[in-house]
This record gives structure tokens, sequence and C-alpha cells, in this order.
């Protein structure tokens, strides 16, 4: 194994919305070489105004903490989106550099949907790496373009010496359920079409790579069974 390649995979559950009792999560990659990666955030440290849908749980400073990792720790923050349940603590990372598809940093400027979060986001734009499409960050570590959800999204695709390839699909498909080539378009969503190119275009990745486990965003019935941390995938 190469020293900068991928080590572990932690899961942390960081929150949850309540009303359909559904986890709100984040991940951390450690490499064979010392580096921390983060992937997503979590909530807000304090919710917005009138956002009451989601709940605070044990936050991602403190999970990290428990594993001695403080947040200058952090070297990376891979953004998979700027919802705020996703990018809800970037803020912290004062040392991360942030790595984000470009397609969706530009529409976030404008979007009100990511307005009551960009203290958190927009960050100096010398700590941001705009990536263009499915790019490989580093040895194991793959960000994969899945608009859909919202423009720029990217998914992660971690690659562990023993549990192999994992897939982290994140809010391109936040349930397991939604991970099927016959996904029914009733018509109620504008952006079905663009969810169902991503879905199939992971779907083809899954069968090509024979990858063997991925994590949905938001199931919580698959979350109740994977290891969360301080366990860990290695």
């Amino acid at each position: 194994m190469s020293q900068n390649a991928m080590k572990r995979l932690y899961l942390m559950q960081v929150g949850s919305m309540p009303e359909y009792q559904i986890p709100i999560v984040c991940y951390l990659v450690q490499t064979g070489d010392g580096k921390n990666i983060l992937i997503d955030s979590g909530l807000p440290e304090i919710m917005p105004e009138g956002e009451s849908e989601f709940e605070n749980g044990q936050d991602v400073i403190e999970q990290l903490a428990s594993i001695g990792l403080k947040p200058d720790d952090i070297d990376t923050v891979i953004s998979t989106h700027y919802d705020i349940d996703h990018a809800g603590r970037h803020a912290a990372f004062t040392k991360a550099q942030y790595v984000v598809q470009r397609v969706h940093h530009l529409d976030a400027a404008s979007n009100p949907r990511f307005a009551a979060n960009r203290p958190q986001w927009d960050q100096p734009m010398e700590r941001i790496r705009l990536v263009d499409g499915d790019t490989e960050l580093l040895p194991g570590l793959e960000l994969i373009e899945t608009s859909g959800h919202v423009p720029g999204h990217q998914s992660v695709l971690v690659r562990l010496p023993k549990t192999g390839a994992i897939l982290l699909p994140i809010d391109a498909v936040p349930f397991g359920e939604g991970f099927t080539r016959d996904e029914q378009d009733d018509g109620s969503n504008p952006d079905a079409e663009a969810i169902r190119v991503s879905t199939i275009k992971l779907l083809d990745l899954v069968e090509r790579e024979h990858i063997g486990l991925v994590i949905f965003g938001h199931d919580k019935e698959q979350w109740e069974g994977l290891k969360k941390l301080p366990e860990y995938y290695e």
C-alpha cells in the first residue's frame, strides 16, 4: 500500500430529521501518510431561524475530538454540496482546503437555497479547490459528479485495503430503495431526469468496479447496521 493511499473510513451521525427518522451524517477518511479528509460537515451549531426540520446530535467537532482530532487537524474538506445538513460546520476547519464542483460553487453564489448557510461555505477562494466533473483527488479517493439533487452535487468513491471500494452516493441516492434502474418519474420533480442519469451512472460504476459496499446518504435502516465512529472500515 502506498503511503498516501486510503487507510480508514469513519462514519458519523451528527443529527437527524426527527419527522422522518432520517440520519444526518458525515465521513472521515484517513490516509496512510496521516492526512485527515472530512467528507461534509453536518448540521450547523445553531440552526437558522425557521429551520425546524433538523435536530442536532453529537456534532462533527465533538466526534472528531473523541478520536483525538481537532478542527485544525483536518487537511481537506470534500464538500459534496452546500445544503445546510451537509455544510453546516464548514467554517470550523480553517486550515483545510475545500474541494467542491465548480458548477455547484458558482450556482450557490446566487441560489437562495444556500443563502442561510453562506457564512459556512463561502470561504476565501485561495482555500477552495474547484473541480470539474469526475476527479481523482488522491490514489484511492475519487469524486464523481452526480448532479440532480442540486447542480454540481458530487459523490465519493473510497478504495480501502481490506474492505475494497466503498461508494458514498450522498444525496444523489439518499435511500437504498432508490438505487434502481426502474425508478418511475411521476412528473412531480423537475430534476427527476438529472437524478436518474446520476443514479444510472453510479449503478454502472458499481457493476464495472464490483463495488461491495454502497453507503446511502440518509438510509436509517442501513445506517443502523453500519460501523460508526470510533469503529471504522479499513
